[in-house]
């Protein structure tokens, strides 16, 4: 139960949080261009109370803890409607829509430049984090467990140079030595232990075969390195580009699976909403503490920089998009009700992929199942 309540408080933190960033690049954006705001709400409505008023700005506190909002002149009860905004010419608009993101972008900056100046950056010790071993796998017969490190592998070296798809020498070691008992050596509460472990076939719960391998699940053994101020600044940009780019080129792989352009699996890793999230963000608290919540955090401002510019109808994105078309048109704005409509629609389907997504991570939950893997 106290864990249940650490992870609804603190997904209803970062949450709060990330939306409440977002919108806040959206709002002074929006009074920097001269756009007439009237509400900037923390939280969702029903209101609870105004705060204050200023300049003209409602500053309210709202029911829904969940972020916040920002509602633009002539609005009335829609986030993004007919008002304002959508009068702006595309020139004031497109910084306003590209403001959030951005913010959201500029966030998961900070939040990693902080921690590798305070705590140091995480840098590989040349060893592997064995973070679950598979049950009646080869691994689990010769006595690995979760927690173990591995140290080395027949006497080889398990460090993974360079990309995450570079070749990865435990897999190597096991398809080579397919039904030799070969020694692992791993480090276990201090101490090396040397095991002997035979890679060959093995099969899971669900029937999925596989010839050879271990069947761990694993990753880095990382040990956090002080670093100056300066460069952790460096560090924490290059490091928040790496993780971008292995969002574009995931999302790539995704869309490029959907219209069957690639052979990447159309749905790698699977799709988590809010249920799916929560429960995640609990088991990084569990994993990992205060700092992989932070981390966890950067993510996914990361991911909502990334979906929001995707030009989906009802996302910035496609303000943005529509105000481009505006722009090239000459100034020739599409008529509101149909830009309204299709964000109507939009929304709407939106919300409907969200309540199926929802529902698959209730029955995830009910059936125990772990949502970051390893479970």
């Amino acid at each position: 139960m106290e864990q249940t309540l650490i992870t609804i408080v603190a997904f209803i933190l970062m949450l709060g949080v990330l939306v409440f960033v977002h919108e806040l690049g959206h709002f002074v954006v929006a009074r920097w261009m001269g756009i007439r705001v009237e509400e900037f709400g923390i939280g969702y409505p029903p209101r609870a109370v105004t705060l204050f008023e200023r300049d003209g700005v409602k500053y309210t506190l709202n029911w829904l803890p969940l972020g916040g909002f920002v509602r633009f002149g002539g609005e009335d009860n829609s986030l993004y409607g007919t008002g304002s905004l959508s009068a702006a010419s595309p020139w004031r608009k497109i910084p306003v829509m590209l403001a959030g993101p951005l913010m959201n972008f500029f966030l998961a900056v900070v939040i990693f430049v902080l921690l590798f100046a305070t705590v140091g950056v995480p840098t590989p010790t040349g060893n592997q984090y064995i973070s679950n071993v598979i049950e009646g796998t080869p691994a689990a017969v010769a006595g690995l467990q979760a927690d173990d490190v591995l140290i080395s592998l027949n006497g080889q070296s398990v460090y993974q140079e360079g990309a995450v798809d570079a070749e990865d020498p435990i897999r190597r070691i096991a398809e080579t030595n397919r039904g030799e008992a070969i020694p692992a050596v791993v480090e276990r509460d201090g101490e090396r232990i040397e095991l002997m472990v035979t890679p060959g076939p093995w099969e899971t719960e669900d029937g999925q075969q596989f010839d050879s391998g271990l069947g761990i699940q694993y990753g880095p053994q990382l040990e956090d390195v002080s670093v100056s101020p300066p460069e952790a600044l460096v560090v924490g940009v290059t490091y928040t580009g790496d993780i971008l780019g292995r969002m574009l080129g995931a999302l790539s792989s995704l869309v490029g699976g959907l219209l069957g352009l690639t052979d990447s699996p159309a749905a790698a890793g699977g799709v988590a909403g809010p249920v799916g999230i929560a429960r995640a963000t609990g088991e990084v608290i569990d994993q990992g503490g205060l700092l992989a919540f932070w981390r966890w955090m950067a993510v996914l401002s990361l991911m909502l920089f990334v979906m929001n510019l995707l030009p989906i109808p009802a996302l910035d994105g496609s303000h943005i998009m529509f105000s481009l078309v505006e722009w090239v048109r000459g100034g020739k704005k599409i008529p509101p009700e149909k830009e309204a409509l299709v964000h109507a629609i939009g929304f709407a389907a939106l919300m409907g992929l969200m309540l199926l997504v929802t529902v698959n991570d209730v029955i995830n939950a009910i059936q125990g199942n772990s949502v970051l893997g390893g479970g």
